[in-house]
């Protein structure tokens, strides 16, 4: 009678201990917390005003959650120190789910495929300058993020293969004479969490890499509204028009002994003209005709001698820079700009580098300044990817 309570209890134990271990088998659902920083020193003369400091850095971590094999969220949010205060930014969240191998389609808020460098290159340890190209970031012209849907995907034709996007945003608004920044009206505004109109902004990318090595890439892109004024004002119906062309060409040529990498990127912004009139001094007023076409570009080359026999000189990249920034003759935030940067990085990593940068932005006019602009830097920065 023992022996028979005893087999009955370890069967009964056994029971449980299969039942457990089979209540805590993986399942598919899984999170993940990646992201970037950085921190660094910066001495900049701006019109023979030098700022000299640290730079406090910044975090942005990204959460990724997966639900499925098919259903994704991510979302990331960014720390900054700028003027001595902490800033929190809410660089995108949204949902991600695989149609199948060739579609994917997306919600909420998201970095826009407009060109590369927002979409790709931006984060510190990416991007090899400590600062972006002339026209992108705050008051640029190219658009860096957008809420609403998008469809994406990539096939093979051949040994080449395409990449697309299309996607249905808020779109963008303008700033007008009656805003914060009055001298600043005609100029476009991206950050539309809730739509200003009842319009929405189309847009898309068409990517091709025609080699089987992937080493190459061309792009193009438009991004497309009717209205970008708030609605029942007088901006209402200012439609606006955009595009970029961009290039990509990344390999290690053993000619050289080392990996070239080369980025570009073209932008093109239209807007429907208006006649702004800005209240310049109290009582006094200036109407601002102008044609309102603004475009930028920048190229980059980088060279990392991957190749060579040290270590040391195996983890150095040569990195060089230009972009050039133009927006209407005329408008209160006219300017035509150059930037020239030349930098040597050490790769501490694979994603971990530090960067020394010497940086020229010389030209007229813009947001910083009127008149001449003439701005030196030197740059020394930490980053790493998480």
């Amino acid at each position: 009678m023992k022996k028979l309570i005893l087999v009955i209890f370890l069967g009964f134990l056994a029971f449980g201990v299969k039942a457990q271990v089979n209540d805590f088998k993986s399942s598919k659902t899984q999170f993940m917390i990646r992201g970037y920083g950085h921190m660094g020193y910066e001495n900049v003369n701006t019109n023979g005003d030098r700022e000299s400091s640290y730079d406090g850095g910044a975090f942005a971590p990204i959460f990724l959650f997966k639900h499925s094999d098919r259903l994704m969220f991510e979302t990331e949010l960014e720390f900054v120190i700028n003027e001595g205060s902490l800033e929190v930014g809410f660089e995108y969240a949204n949902i991600m789910y695989i149609l199948n191998d060739y579609m994917t389609i997306r919600g909420g808020k998201f970095l826009l495929p407009f060109g590369t460098f927002m979409e790709r290159l931006h984060p510190s340890w990416i991007n090899r300058m400590p600062t972006k190209p002339l026209g992108f970031g705050h008051d640029g012209i190219a658009p860096g993020s957008g809420v609403g849907v998008e469809l994406r995907g990539a096939f093979r034709v051949g040994t080449s293969t395409i990449n697309y996007s299309v996607y249905n945003t808020n779109g963008p608004g303008i700033k007008t004479p009656e805003g914060v920044e009055p001298g600043e009206a005609g100029m476009l505004t991206f950050n539309n969490l809730i739509d200003n109109n009842n319009s929405r902004a189309f847009g898309g990318r068409l990517g091709i890499l025609p080699f089987a090595n992937n080493s190459t890439e061309f792009g193009v892109s438009f991004y497309s509204t009717d209205k970008a004024g708030n609605t029942g004002s007088i901006y209402e119906n200012l439609g606006a028009n955009l595009f970029a062309f961009d290039f990509s060409f990344v390999k290690q040529l053993a000619g050289l002994g080392g990996i070239v990498d080369i980025k570009s990127q073209y932008n093109k912004s239209k807007v429907d003209n208006m006649i702004y009139t800005v209240e310049e001094t109290p009582g006094e007023f200036e109407n601002l005709n102008f044609d309102n076409n603004s475009n930028s570009f920048y190229a980059q080359l980088s060279y990392r001698p991957t190749m060579s026999g040290s270590d040391f000189i195996s983890k150095l990249e040569f990195v060089t820079r230009y972009s050039t920034l133009r927006t209407p003759e005329g408008a209160g935030w006219e300017a035509n700009k150059k930037e020239y940067s030349f930098g040597l990085n050490y790769w501490i990593s694979w994603r971990s580098l530090i960067k020394l940068n010497y940086q020229s932005i010389t030209g007229e006019g813009g947001h910083d300044t009127i008149g001449g602009f003439d701005q030196k830097g030197l740059y020394l920065h930490w980053a790493i990817g998480l």
